[in-house]
């Protein structure tokens, strides 16, 4: 029996692979016995910050290309996230609670997998760890004796308020340039809104403050403070930035964009606004912007490390480790960032994991597709080694073409083309 430890969305991702083979697989998931400090539900595949998968266009981002990818492997977390998504423009955002009661049906469902409830302390000789950045003390322990001392940076989520209590006469629906069918509700801010607000962001009590002064900040999760702390105006270039958004053809100052957390509509989450205030203080500085005066906060943001392997020093391209063929790591504590790379991870992982106990050696994808760029990136030998998204930037390129869209469709046409490779290969030896 493959023990995989963790019930995230590698660990959940590799189970499910597994197991709909005929595997027998062990789940171990400590939960609900025990929660890490930034999980609060008893259901697999939890998702603990956003709840969009980010964008779903497969020609003209690397995420949503990684998405197609997954699609075309069978991938359970994108499934899942299309049967339970939420409106969300062009991106690829899930009621949080079906789309992991989708996850956690699956996998109970599956006669081949065995859920065990607790929380593991050694590292199996066979099998996945997927216990993601919070990994239990116990056996985070253990990875350190065995692999070094792993790295680590601090991540951050956003509040999430209730639907009736934003003040809809200070807003308007839209979505940025007219995309999607107006699934946002925008909230502007004139510029002496915008300046308290920012104002009010810089001087409020942060949590933890010893902590976050070390700055080890992953920068795809970066605190609306800190953003802000870079100048006033950074705000309106990122997080806050009015360009495509107008109401009756005026553009505001700056607009907080909120985004659907669940399919009916009763929560909103406040769009990249990551925070470390403490909570009164998120509540006052929020409650600045006008449609928020009055908002009721169903669940304030917070900050946790996450920790993850150096993983050119102590992993293949495969996700196994290099003292041990038949031990695969999985997730986000493997350097990938993001939901949809850490479910690619546990993917991979047991697609290898599978063809080994086989007797057959790995396949590893070739970095022209962004599962494989992703395999690689975290293998490759790297002293300033860090986090990555999906980006186009860790694609090999093969001719330089200047036309950026045009580049981008062929980027996604190769990568396509190297994900039906790998299944034929796979389908050679009966893995399909």
């Amino acid at each position: 029996m493959i023990k995989i430890i963790g019930a995230g969305l590698a660990g959940s991702e590799a189970a499910y692979y597994l197991g709909s083979r005929g595997v027998e697989v062990e789940l171990a998931e400590m939960k609900p016995a025990k929660f890490t400090p930034a999980h609060t539900s008893g259901s697999f595949g939890e998702l603990v910050c956003s709840n969009s998968l980010k964008s779903n266009d497969v020609w003209g981002n690397a995420c949503g290309l990684l998405k197609e990818e997954l699609r075309r492997l069978g991938s359970l977390v994108i499934e899942a996230a299309d049967k339970t998504q939420v409106p969300a423009g062009g991106a690829l955002a899930v009621d949080r609670d079906r789309f992991s009661e989708y996850i956690t049906q699956k996998i109970k469902a599956c006669a081949y997998i065995h859920v065990t409830t607790r929380e593991e302390t050694e590292l199996p000789e066979c099998g996945i760890v997927a216990t993601g950045p919070l990994t239990s003390d116990g056996l985070f322990e253990e990875i350190q004796r065995n692999y070094g001392a792993a790295l680590h940076f601090y991540d951050a989520s956003a509040p999430i308020v209730s639907a009736d209590s934003i003040d809809r006469a200070h807003t308007f629906t839209g979505d940025r340039y007219g995309k999607g069918t107006g699934d946002y509700i925008n909230c502007p801010l004139s510029k002496e809104e915008y300046e308290a607000f920012v104002s009010a962001l810089l001087s409020a009590e942060k949590a933890t403050l010893r902590e976050f002064e070390k700055r080890e900040i992953f920068e795809g999760c970066m605190p609306l403070e800190v953003m802000a702390s870079r100048g006033k105006d950074t705000l309106r270039y990122g997080t806050f930035k009015p360009v495509g958004l107008e109401e009756e053809g005026v553009r505001p100052y700056a607009v907080l964009q909120l985004r659907k957390e669940n399919a009916a509509g009763t929560s909103y989450g406040l769009v990249g606004c990551q925070t470390n205030l403490k909570f009164g203080e998120q509540k006052r500085v929020f409650g600045l912007i006008p449609a928020l005066k009055n908002a009721e906060f169903e669940r304030y943001g917070v900050m946790h490390r996450n920790t993850f392997l150096h993983s050119p020093e102590v992993l293949n391209a495969d996700f196994s480790a290099k003292n041990n063929p038949m031990l695969f790591f999985a997730g986000q504590m493997t350097g990938v960032e993001g939901y949809v790379e850490s479910a690619m991870s546990g993917l991979l992982a047991a697609i290898h994991l599978y063809r080994k106990s086989k007797g057959e050696k790995s396949v590893v994808l070739q970095d022209t597709c962004v599962s494989g760029a992703l395999s690689q990136y975290i293998a490759t030998p790297n002293k300033h080694f860090q986090p990555m998204n999906a980006n186009y930037g860790i694609l090999r390129e093969t001719e330089r073409i200047r036309d950026k869209k045009e580049k981008k469709r062929l980027l996604g046409e190769r990568a396509l083309c190297e994900i039906e490779r790998f299944k034929a290969q796979l389908n050679g030896h009966g893995e399909a």
